[in-house]
């Protein structure tokens, strides 16, 4: 996708970008398929170089953490399905002291659903991690596509040549399960979740 820029003088934000496709291969991919709002999850991505060159900026597109919403009064449209705690990337130093309420990661982009790790070389590994909270429950579907960098002339291609690409369906339950302790043993065991709405 290429964007306009108002700004006079300005050059393009691809010119920088090396044309080309990039092997990568996904070595993992998990993200728990049942979950309930307000209790933490991790959804993680690994993915290696199978190529013999560097790949210029490996990044990840997650378009599922929001929904689209047609209600008349909201201010944006777009509502979230999972709040999202910190992403990918290290976390960073401030120069100064300074209280962070959520930490968003070093990873972040311009794209608000893309997160990019920087150069990967042959045969190295990359691993994405986002923290989220579920806040909506229901049955939910959140896509992921891995790219070899953010202007779309770098492209990230198995070996078959297909996309790296994947999907989660994820139940979130309106309430965690309950759990009680054994008086037996001591030991907290947990209920099952229950049907989401």
């Amino acid at each position: 996708m290429l964007l306009a820029c108002g700004c006079g003088g300005g050059s393009r934000q691809d010119v920088g970008e090396v044309a080309g496709t990039f092997e990568m291969k996904l070595l993992h991919a998990s993200f728990p398929s049942t979950q309930a709002v307000a209790r933490p999850a991790r959804l993680e991505l690994q993915v290696r170089n199978t190529g013999a060159h560097t790949v210029p900026n490996v990044a990840v597109t997650v378009d599922s953490f929001n929904y689209t919403s047609n209600a008349p009064e909201l201010a944006a449209d777009k509502r979230p399905v999972w709040a999202i705690e910190r992403g990918p990337g290290a976390i960073a130093q401030p120069p100064v002291e300074t209280q962070e309420v959520s930490v968003p990661g070093g990873g972040q982009t311009a794209y608000l659903n893309t997160w990019a790790l920087g150069p990967l070389a042959p045969g190295r590994t990359q691993t994405f991690i986002w923290r989220v909270v579920p806040v909506k429950a229901g049955t939910h579907t959140v896509r992921f596509a891995v790219s070899a960098g953010l202007a779309g002339k770098a492209k990230a291609r198995l070996a078959s040549g297909a996309a790296v690409r994947g999907q989660f369906k994820v139940d979130i339950a309106a309430a965690p399960p309950r759990t009680h302790v054994d008086p037996a043993t001591g030991r907290v065991v947990a209920g099952s979740f229950s049907a989401t709405p």
